[in-house]
């Protein structure tokens, strides 16, 4: 189940310096038994194209780490819920 959402995330990197990021929407999926948020700084890259991030998180809230798409088959997942997305009116 996609939610869609105009929140916001802040992420703390590698080198302990934080970000606050536009949450695009969260993702449930039945397939994989996991939970994705994807999300933006609102910045574009060199093609123009907005940067958009995605990763797996807890949903119960229990483990605050975000952690890294696996397969390419979550890749596909997303990227499919995301062009719906631009599709309905959301433009990078």
């Amino acid at each position: 189940m996609e939610h869609q959402t105009r929140s916001t995330i802040t992420i703390r990197n590698e080198r302990n310096e934080e970000g606050v990021y536009q949450i695009l929407f969260t993702l449930e999926s039945p397939d994989t038994n996991r939970n994705y948020i994807v999300y933006t700084d609102n910045k574009k890259n060199k093609d123009g194209r907005l940067n958009v991030y995605a990763n797996i998180y807890d949903k119960k809230g229990e483990n605050k780490t975000l952690m890294p798409i696996e397969t390419e088959e979550e890749w596909n997942l997303l990227e499919t819920s995301l062009s719906k997305l631009e599709e309905s009116g959301i433009k990078n």
